[in-house]
């Protein structure tokens, strides 16, 4: 029996012909059925100006989880630290803490925060070898997507406008996550002035860092002993140096005395690989919208998705995402899980699914959840 727990990844999907409120609905609903079915953890992303997506605030759907469900760890995959402050942090899974002790993951990303001084990615030898895009087990390791026109897109422009306040610059993620840290163990203090945060200070949040690569995420991560979430479901081409970086940067905590990685990948099950496909027909015109920059659309159907011209130029978009999405029966699927645990080490798996239907969706988390059971 394989002791790797599986976590859920929700990016409150909003299906075609759906509102955001059955988005929500729908995602506090997975997050019972999870800890019905024995996942360890419930995370939420967080996400701006997507019409196909209803997870904005973390915070504020944590708190609506959390007074649905009572033993399953809640968690955010991750609060974007580029447009909100230290103390806004710790205050607001603070609050949540107060009334949900002990059941709260902190994950942090650095979502176009200030970048610290240049620094080459913290890479040791000895790590998982690959060749011509394979790892020697088996796990797809694409060619890496160059996000810069995205990242120069009007949508992705506008975004930051609205989110950070005009003149403000976002402060330097590595001081960041230490001010965060600081300030929930009650020991923040800056020019001789101390700052106790209440809800917040003292709360037993397991703090993550989440990251893409073998850079500033997952050397801060490794330096101060923190879990780290590698993104396979994101970033699948750098997930080996990400988390060989955050290895060769760590160093023990009082928290821990080894690292700790969770590796994320993009899940379809089905009860055979022919009805998963099906199931998952709308991914890859799903991932389109968002690497175009014009956001995420609402997630299609498997109708709508084959009526869509695909041009030589959408494919190169979404070849990575889609090679690397785990799509089968629930024999299939755990055995490319496993095969991506053993490639990076990962301590835990997390597991994102989008299903045009809502029970598809929890169908998918069930069969998986009973094949992992088996082994």
């Amino acid at each position: 029996m394989t002791t790797t727990p599986l976590g859920i990844l929700d990016l409150v999907p909003i299906p075609s012909g759906s509102t955001a409120a059955d988005a929500l609905r729908n995602s506090i609903d997975l997050a019972q059925q999870g800890e019905r079915l024995g996942y360890a953890r419930y995370w939420v992303a967080e996400h701006h100006l997507n019409p196909g997506v209803a997870g904005t605030s973390p915070a504020v759907t944590l708190a609506l989880t959390a007074a649905a469900t009572s033993s399953i760890r809640l968690g955010a995959g991750a609060v974007q630290l580029g447009h909100r402050t230290a103390l806004s942090t710790v205050e607001e899974f603070g609050l949540i803490d107060a009334l949900h002790p002990g059941r709260l993951d902190l994950g942090l990303g650095r979502s176009g925060g200030r970048p610290a001084a240049v620094k080459q990615p913290a890479l040791v030898g000895g790590g998982t070898q690959v060749v011509d895009g394979w790892t020697e087990n088996g796990v797809r390791i694409p060619k890496k997507f160059s996000p810069a026109a995205l990242l120069a897109s009007p949508r992705f422009v506008l975004q930051k406008t609205l989110l950070i306040q005009p003149e403000a610059r976002p402060q330097n993620y590595t001081e960041q996550v230490g001010d965060i840290l600081d300030l929930l163990a009650g020991s923040y203090v800056k020019d001789g002035q101390e700052a106790h945060v209440v809800p917040g200070e003292g709360a037993r949040l397991q703090v993550w860092v989440l990251g893409s690569s073998g850079g500033e995420s997952a050397t801060v991560a490794g330096e101060r002993g923190l879990r780290f979430g590698a993104n396979y479901h994101v970033a699948p081409a750098s997930v080996l140096e990400a988390v060989e970086g955050y290895r060769a940067a760590f160093r023990p905590s009082a928290e821990l005395d080894r690292p700790y990685v969770m590796v994320s990948a993009d899940v379809v099950v089905g009860p055979d690989e022919a009805t998963a496909r099906e199931l998952s027909a709308g991914y890859a015109l799903w991932v389109r919208s968002i690497r175009s920059g014009e956001g995420a659309i609402q997630f299609p159907s498997p109708e709508q998705a084959r009526r869509h011209a695909w041009t030589d130029a959408d494919r190169d978009l979404v070849e990575d995402r889609v090679q690397t999405q785990f799509v089968g029966s629930p024999a299939q699927v755990a055995d490319q899980l496993q095969r991506l645990r053993d490639a990076t080490g990962a301590d835990e798996l997390l597991v994102t699914t989008i299903t045009h239907q809502h029970a598809d969706r929890v169908r998918s988390y069930e069969l998986l959840a009973e094949e992992w059971r088996r082994r």
